[in-house]
């Protein structure tokens, strides 16, 4: 179990990284007269991804999960892989990459890296972790309830990006981003 909350921790810490980018990220895209969308799901997004890292913690310990080799290692493979789809979402939108839905007037649509393959590249990594860090340690309530939670609140952000999309065409959105 040990190991298992450096892991936690880690994924915390990386969440805390996003915010911190995403802060900045956003001032960038308001200076240049960024509108957002969509503000009031984000606090159910920011509950959310907040109980799954509790989740990932209180279900083994207070259900005495094990650590299942055969399950857990792949699960850890699929979490470190969403990471790594994450990051570089991130990095191919630079500053317009965002936690919130901020639409920048007169950029382009980025068409490269992972957004050549996926409209929303960053949702696949935000549900396959969603699933797999708490299945390492079979969390699974947890792993179940974040997913079952998550896909209507996807849903509406999804329907909220598409829309930005569509009422500024000429615009790229600071967008597909996973709060904390």
């Amino acid at each position: 179990m040990s190991r298992y909350l450096v892991l936690v921790l880690l994924v915390a810490a990386e969440r805390l990284a996003e915010l911190i980018t995403a802060r900045r990220n956003a001032a960038w895209s308001r200076r240049r007269g960024a509108v957002e969308y969509g503000r009031g799901h984000y606090p159910a997004m920011v509950l959310l991804h907040t109980a799954l890292l509790a989740g990932c913690l209180a279900e083994p310990a207070l259900a005495d999960r094990p650590f299942l080799p055969a399950l857990g290692w792949p699960m850890l493979a699929l979490a470190l892989a969403a990471q790594a789809l994450r990051w570089w979402c991130i990095g191919t939108l630079g500053p317009r990459w965002n936690t919130r839905v901020l639409v920048v007037p007169g950029l382009s649509l980025v068409a490269t890296g992972p957004y050549r393959l996926l409209r929303h590249p960053n949702y696949l990594a935000v549900v396959v972790e969603g699933a797999a860090l708490p299945l390492v340690h079979c969390a699974w309530l947890t792993a179940t309830g974040f997913t079952l939670l998550n896909l209507p609140l996807l849903a509406v952000r999804l329907r909220c990006e598409n829309a930005a999309l569509r009422t500024a065409p000429t615009a790229v959105p600071a967008l597909d981003g996973a709060p904390a």
